[in-house]
């Protein structure tokens, strides 16, 4: 298998119309600051040969104005000489929320099989996860989302209920819609009252 261009993968997800922040390759830290604008941005060094960016050091968050911008690009370029293929990406910082996970995977037997839980560090931690077969119906992800011990932390009390129901609906027809498409990682996905933001996108083909 083979990782998607993330951009790639972000139209993909634009498509089923799952929101996602916006995002720009950069080739120069003059290119970043123009992205950025009067917004806070991250850096990010994506390479097919790193799977733990942060791990790794090669995400940097909350960046602005034109000096700390600067140096952080400057950073993760020296960091990447020792990567053969890498790019740096800029995007938006999205608002403070929730993380959550939506993922995808490909069982031999039964096929595409969709996941929710807590995201970000939460995942691994409490293992607080739910599975169903694609694709789902509404009452499925109803079910995945009342089967979670964290439903009320995901939902804001049943606020953003719905949204969530829909965002599951909307995941469970891109993985039933792209045959190709082994695995889909969501995560983080930054849920609000009412609103999301998918943070980090990987996609195999």
């Amino acid at each position: 298998m083979a990782l998607m261009d993330y951009m790639r993968a972000k139209a993909i997800l634009d498509k089923y119309k799952i929101r996602s922040v916006p995002s720009r390759y950069v080739s120069s830290a003059e290119q970043a600051v123009s992205f950025a604008g009067r917004d806070s941005i991250a850096l990010k060094l994506l390479s097919d040969k790193v799977l733990h960016k942060s791990r790794a050091g090669l995400v940097k968050l909350n960046l602005s104005g034109a000096g700390e911008i600067g140096r952080a690009f400057g950073e993760l370029k020296r960091k990447g000489r020792g990567i053969r293929q890498y790019r740096i990406i800029a995007q938006k910082m999205a608002k403070p929320g929730v993380e959550a996970i939506i993922g995808g995977n490909t069982d031999p037997q039964f096929g595409k099989v969709l996941l929710l839980g807590l995201g970000g560090v939460y995942v691994e931690a409490f293992g607080d996860t739910q599975l169903r077969l694609c694709p789902i119906t509404k009452y499925d992800a109803g079910q995945m989302i009342d089967g979670l011990r964290s439903k009320d932390i995901l939902t804001g009390n049943g606020k953003s209920r719905d949204m969530l129901v829909e965002l599951l609906m909307q995941a469970s027809r891109l993985l039933t819609n792209n045959p190709r498409i082994k695995e889909l990682d969501l995560n983080p996905v930054i849920l609000r009252d009412g609103s999301y933001d998918a943070v980090d996108i990987r996609v195999l083909v």
